[in-house]
């Protein structure tokens, strides 16, 4: 008789992406995925580009008095991340 591991698929793929690319990886992209949550849709529809690099976030934004708003708000911000992800995976916010 054979016998399966019957495990969810959310903890298979979280071990295969551990296993394949490290947890950062992971946990990097719940913070891109939760930019919208943590910053509500008006600032999310004036993002044009965010990507994460060894703890830093990169923001690319449409509006240069928006980029000044955000500059104000970065530690905010780099918390409130962090505490959806559980860990401290943003180290800086870079805003473009």
């Amino acid at each position: 008789m054979v016998y399966f591991d019957v495990r969810p698929l959310g903890d298979l793929l979280k071990e295969f992406f551990e296993q394949h690319r490290g947890s950062d990886y992971l946990d990097e992209t719940t913070v891109i995925n939760s930019w919208p949550k943590v910053v509500g849709p008006f600032i999310a529809s004036h993002t044009i580009d965010l990507s994460i690099k060894n703890g830093v976030l990169f923001v690319r934004v449409d509006s240069d008095a928006l980029r000044h708003e955000l500059n104000y708000s970065k530690s905010l911000l780099k918390k409130n991340l962090n505490d959806l992800v559980g860990k401290e995976t943003v180290k800086e916010i870079v805003l473009n």
